[in-house]
């Protein structure tokens, strides 16, 4: 885990603000598409590859989700994370992949210990939550 450079949350500022702003999720979900776009399983879940779209998408969702602008919910109505997965095979061996370049991601960052740590623990439960099936991967 990297040291981070961002200042703990202040009186009445989101953990967005605290943790970076868009610089830092939208820094975060480009380290982490780099990951993705090399996986052999994760890679070919994206439909024609539009990693761009995943990326913009992934960064207006967690921008939203930690009290940032809420483009996500104006653009695309209710997250539904569940059911924009289903038509995935996220199973638990896609999950460990995401979940590792998600948290390379975030700990590739400036955020701070703390803000690394908070958003770690939601990624990580949330992931869990996508899986959809139990079988291996076809």
């Amino acid at each position: 885990m990297s040291i981070g450079a961002a200042p703990t949350q202040a009186e009445g500022q989101s953990f967005f603000e605290a943790a970076g702003g868009h610089e830092a999720f939208s820094g975060i979900v480009q380290r982490f598409y780099e990951g993705v776009r090399q996986d052999e399983l994760l890679a070919p879940m994206y439909p024609d590859q539009d990693f761009d779209a995943a990326a913009e998408r992934l960064t207006m969702f967690l921008e939203q989700y930690w009290g940032g602008p809420t483009t996500y919910s104006e653009l695309r109505g209710h997250p539904r994370l569940r059911m924009r997965h289903q038509p995935f095979h996220v199973n638990p061996e896609a999950r460990d992949h995401w979940v590792a370049h998600m948290r390379a991601a975030v700990e590739e960052s400036d955020m701070s210990p703390l803000h690394q740590a908070t958003l770690l623990d939601y990624l990580e439960r949330a992931a869990h939550s996508m899986i959809n099936t139990f079988d291996p991967t076809p």
